[in-house]
């Protein structure tokens, strides 16, 4: 009588209660479907290893992302073919944490080929396990990069022609052509030895990933009998007969023995070495103090919009850099269309007392805009008693709104009497220092000896600087 009584991995929920289906003690998979075999191999290594509570599992769009229905683990769903660059975020950011990039061939050897090759190629200490079926199973079982040479698929139905889609990618080939990957190797579920190898390697694979010896990857050659069409014997036989001829099993790479383990520390840069990293040292050495803004104009959230080369996306910059040398929590993201120059630019700016928790600001507290597009199209998202900056060069309508301040500069023609139209987004960014009070002028100033890269054009910048802020103080004052 067997004394060991055989249970499922807690590494698996108790019950799968993500899972719509009425059962919620079995597994949805077609009959036949490899998924079950591997998720079995992943959870018992992660339960033998004693780390199911530090693994978490990113799996992308496909079958791949039904694995959150079973693993009672950390679980990420990514965009199609993102699955190694979320793994990498993940992992650079918890690098003590087992990250397994969980994927199937639509989607690793295709839209996921950046990922698959540039995540490779830095030897990312995670665990790839790819999912070889040679089709599309999901989504009616098209041509995958991997369906074989004269393979029929809904969109083959003739059969895969390389003369017309090309010849199956072989990932485990690719990769082990370059430098960084320590561990590659090619498995199969056809019959029970296969089986068994496969259930090694994917436990050596996530055994890399514990001991830190870089990156990993296990494809294995899956059946999807309802994809291909076949009973599930059949299609056992046809990975065999088939599928390894193109395939060929075996270990592509191992540097297990040669590798030492990589640092898992992670370094939090203080703001002392952010500004050195920046180049920012020199500008800090006045210490300007910070200025005293009026409460509506404290934590502003910005946004500034305009044509693509008005410098809008410099103005931001000038802002930000300002704000984090005056020791304010800043971020600053562009946005721009695929023609900066001459198209439309905005960019997204905080100053804050706070760390920032998102760097977007969909409803500014201030909106600057040097074109009557930005202005028609953001006016109504900014807050109430909020501001608006606009060129009254360039825009010939005001802002209807009457609940939000707004200031019309002439910032072009100041700009043009300067001697240079392309200096008016520092002679706006002036106005905004001067009317809000936000940020010491000084210290916006010595910020731009840092941001002009051209350094003949440094003196009439700081000049349409002082223009503007001259401009703002008369205004309030008019």
């Amino acid at each position: 009588m067997a004394k060991t009584v055989l249970k499922k991995s807690r590494a698996f929920y108790d019950e799968y209660f993500r899972n719509p289906n009425p059962d919620k003690k079995s597994t949805h998979y077609c009959p036949g479907c490899g998924h079950g075999n591997i998720h079995k191999f992943i959870a018992e290594a992660l339960e033998d290893f004693g780390v199911i509570d530090k693994s978490i599992i990113i799996s992308p769009v496909g079958c791949s992302v039904f694995a959150y229905y079973y693993f009672n683990t950390g679980n990420i769903q990514a965009a199609h073919g993102r699955a190694a660059a979320v793994a990498t975020g993940i992992k650079r950011a918890h690098p003590h944490s087992i990250v397994i990039s969980y994927q199937g061939d639509g989607d690793l050897a295709a839209i996921g080929t950046a990922e698959l090759i540039h995540t490779a190629n830095r030897g990312e200490n995670i665990t790839v396990i790819f999912i070889n079926n040679a089709i599309y199973g999901m989504t009616g079982g098209q041509m995958a990069p991997t369906t074989l040479e004269g393979q029929t698929t809904t969109t083959t139905p003739r059969g895969r022609n390389p003369q017309n889609e090309g010849y199956p990618i072989k990932v485990c080939e690719i990769l082990s052509k370059l430098e960084s990957p320590v561990y590659i190797e090619r498995v199969s579920l056809h019959d029970v030895k296969s089986r068994a190898k496969a259930r090694m390697a994917i436990r050596k694979a996530i055994k890399n990933q514990i001991d830190g010896l870089g990156y990993s990857l296990v494809e294995v050659l899956s059946p999807c009998p309802s994809g291909w069409k076949m009973d599930p014997i059949d299609s056992l036989q046809w990975i065999e007969q088939e599928m390894t001829k193109v395939f060929p099993l075996g270990v592509f790479r191992d540097k297990t023995k040669e590798v030492e383990a990589q640092k898992l520390e992670k370094h939090q840069a203080t703001p002392e070495e952010i500004k050195e990293v920046l180049g920012l040292t020199r500008l800090t050495e006045k210490h300007h103090p910070r200025t005293t803004p009026p409460e509506k104009f404290k934590n502003p959230q910005v946004k500034a919009a305009g044509f693509g080369g008005q410098g809008i996306l410099m103005l931001g910059m000038a802002i930000a850099q300002a704000g984090m040398i005056e020791g304010y929590h800043v971020s600053w993201i562009p946005s721009y269309g695929p023609e900066m120059r001459g198209g439309t630019a905005n960019c997204h700016v905080h100053v804050s007392e706070k760390p920032v928790g998102s760097p977007l600001v969909p409803f500014p507290t201030v909106l600057i805009v040097m074109n009557r597009p930005s202005l028609e199209k953001f006016e109504k998202d900014v807050q109430p008693g909020g501001l608006i900056i606009y060129d009254s060069s360039l825009i010939d309508v005001a802002p209807t709104r009457k609940d939000i301040e707004v200031m019309a500069i002439p910032a072009t023609k100041i700009a043009d009497e300067l001697g240079n139209t392309r200096v008016a987004n520092m002679v706006i960014l002036g106005a905004f220092v001067g009317y809000t009070n936000t940020l010491n002028k000084d210290t916006v100033l010595e910020t731009i000896d840092q941001i002009i890269t051209r350094k003949r054009l440094i003196p009439i910048n700081k000049k349409a600087i002082e223009k503007g802020y001259e401009f703002s103080l008369n205004f309030q004052k008019n």
